[in-house]
C-alpha cells in the first residue's frame, strides 16, 4: 500500500440501479456472510437430528477405517466454510468499524472498551447460553470470535505489515507450535486447548482454539484496512483483484500440501513425525475415495491445508460477490443480504431451538436419513428469514437498545 501525494475522492461504492443512496454497508460481505449461514445451518440440523452424522475433522476424531460415505461426507464439508468467513468477516467489519472511528477523532480508550465489551460478550455466549441448550460446557466458534475481538483491542495498533506477517507465521508454521503441546489425541491439557490444540470429554468439548482462529480474524482485519485504503485512494489495485489473487494462492498451497500428502512424504523434526506437512498429523488413506481424501482437512484444530482451503474457496465467492453487487446492485430483503445483516440474532435463534430440542425433546439422534437433514434445514430457513427481518426492522427502529447493539 502506498500513500498518495495528495487527496483522491473516495471511488464509488456499487448501488442499485436507478438509486443515488451510497450504502454504508458493502453488501458482498454481506452476501458472503448471508451464504455460509445457509449451509451453517444444514450442518447444525445434521449435528442435532441425525443418527449418521460425521465430523471425523481431527486426528482426535478419526481412525483408519472409519466410513466417509461420499453425500454424509460432503454435507459436512461444505460446512468446513463456515467459520473461516464468519472470523475472517468479523476481524474485517471490525477494522471498518474502528478506523472510521479513528479517523473520525473518537478516543481510543472509548474504541478499546466498545471492542473489550463486545469481545466478552460474544465470548462468554459459548460457556453459558450455548452450553445450557447443548447440555454440555463448550467453546465453539463464538468463544474464538470474542477472544479474538479481546486480542484485537491491543493488536489494532500494529501497522498490516506487522498483522499480516502474525498471521501468515501462524498460518504456516502454527503446526509446528500446536504439536508440541498437544499428540493428536484428544484428551490433551485443557490450556492447550483453548490456546491452540482441542480437547473433547463427556462433559467438555473445546474445539475452536484463539490463535489458529486469531490469526484468521487479523487477516480479515487487514483486508478490511486495505478496503478504506482502497475507497481513500491509498491503494491501486481493487479488492476485487486482492481477493481473486489471494485465493488462487491458497488454493496452490492447499493443492501442494495435500500432494506431499499423496505422495507419503513423511519426515521427523522436533520429535514429531509428519506425513507430509499441513494436516495435524491425519494421513492420507489411499485405500478409500480418492477426492474425498484430498478435501478431508482438519478444522480441529485448524491445519495450514484447511486454513488454505476454507480461505481460498471464500476469497474467490467474495470476488464473485463483488461483481455481482456492483453489476446488478443490492435488493433490500434480499435473503442472503438479510441473514447476513442479522448475523448474531439468525445464530443464535437457529442454535438455541436446534440444540434445545435435541436436548430437551429427545430428538437427538431422531432421523438416520440425511435427507430429512435437508428438508428440516429448507423449513428452518423459511423461518428464519421472517424472524431475521422482523429483528432488522426492530434494531432501525430501537438503535440504542444495549441488547440490540451486541446482537
Amino acid at each position: 500500500m502506498t500513500a498518495s501525494t495528495r487527496p483522491v475522492p473516495p471511488k464509488p461504492i456499487p448501488t442499485a440501479p436507478g438509486t443515488n443512496v451510497r450504502p454504508k454497508r458493502i453488501a458482498a460481505i454481506d452476501w458472503m456472510r448471508g451464504f455460509v449461514m445457509i449451509l451453517m445451518v444444514v450442518d447444525h440440523v445434521s449435528m442435532a437430528y441425525h443418527s449418521e452424522h460425521i465430523s471425523p475433522d481431527s486426528i482426535a476424531m478419526y481412525s483408519p477405517g472409519f466410513a466417509l460415505t461420499d453425500f454424509a461426507f460432503f454435507t459436512r464439508w461444505i460446512s468446513h466454510l463456515c467459520a473461516p468467513t464468519f472470523v475472517f468477516l468479523a476481524g474485517t467489519a471490525l477494522a471498518i468499524s474502528v478506523e472510521r472511528k479513528v479517523e473520525k477523532g473518537v478516543p481510543a480508550r472509548e474504541i478499546d472498551k466498545d471492542i473489550l465489551y463486545r469481545g466478552a460478550f460474544i465470548a462468554l455466549l459459548d460457556p453459558t447460553l450455548i452450553s445450557f441448550f447443548s447440555q454440555k460446557w463448550t467453546f465453539q466458534v463464538l468463544y474464538a470470535i470474542g477472544m479474538s475481538f479481546i486480542c484485537m483491542a491491543a493488536l489494532r495498533r500494529l501497522s498490516t505489515g506487522w498483522l499480516l506477517t502474525l498471521a501468515l507465521a501462524w498460518v504456516i508454521g502454527g503446526e509446528l507450535i500446536t504439536l508440541q503441546f498437544w499428540n493428536g489425541e484428544g484428551d490433551g491439557s485443557i490450556p492447550a486447548a483453548l490456546l491452540l490444540s482441542t480437547y473433547s470429554s463427556p462433559e467438555l468439548s473445546i474445539k475452536y482454539p484463539l490463535l489458529p482462529w486469531l490469526s484468521m480474524m487479523m487477516l480479515g482485519w487487514v483486508f478490511g484496512r486495505y478496503v478504506l485504503d482502497y475507497r481513500e485512494g491509498r491503494a491501486k489495485m481493487g479488492p476485487f483483484m486482492v481477493l481473486l489473487i489471494s485465493g488462487i494462492v491458497c488454493l496452490a498451497i492447499y493443492a501442494v500440501g495435500r500432494y506431499f500428502a499423496y505422495i507419503d512424504l513423511s519426515f521427523t523434526l522436533f520429535g514429531t513425525e509428519y506425513n507430509g506437512y499441513g494436516n495435524m498429523l491425519m494421513p492420507f488413506y489411499q485405500t478409500t475415495n480418492p477426492w474425498v481424501q484430498w478435501l478431508h482437512v482438519s478444522k480441529y484444530p485448524p491445519s495450514l491445508t484447511y486454513i488454505t482451503l476454507e480461505l481460498g474457496l471464500m476469497f474467490l465467492l467474495l470476488s464473485a460477490f463483488l461483481v455481482i453487487e456492483r453489476r446488478v446492485g443490492v435488493r433490500k430483503n434480499g435473503v442472503l443480504l438479510v441473514f447476513g445483516q442479522t448475523a448474531m440474532f439468525f445464530y443464535l435463534v437457529h442454535r438455541f431451538f436446534l440444540e434445545g430440542t435435541a436436548s430437551f425433546l429427545g430428538l437427538r439422534g431422531f432421523f438416520d436419513n440425511i435427507w430429512w437433514v435437508y428438508a428440516i434445514s429448507a423449513v428452518l430457513l423459511v423461518i428464519l428469514y421472517y424472524l431475521c427481518l422482523w429483528y432488522r426492522d426492530y434494531k432501525k427502529q430501537h438503535p440504542d437498545a444495549l441488547w440490540a447493539k451486541y446482537i
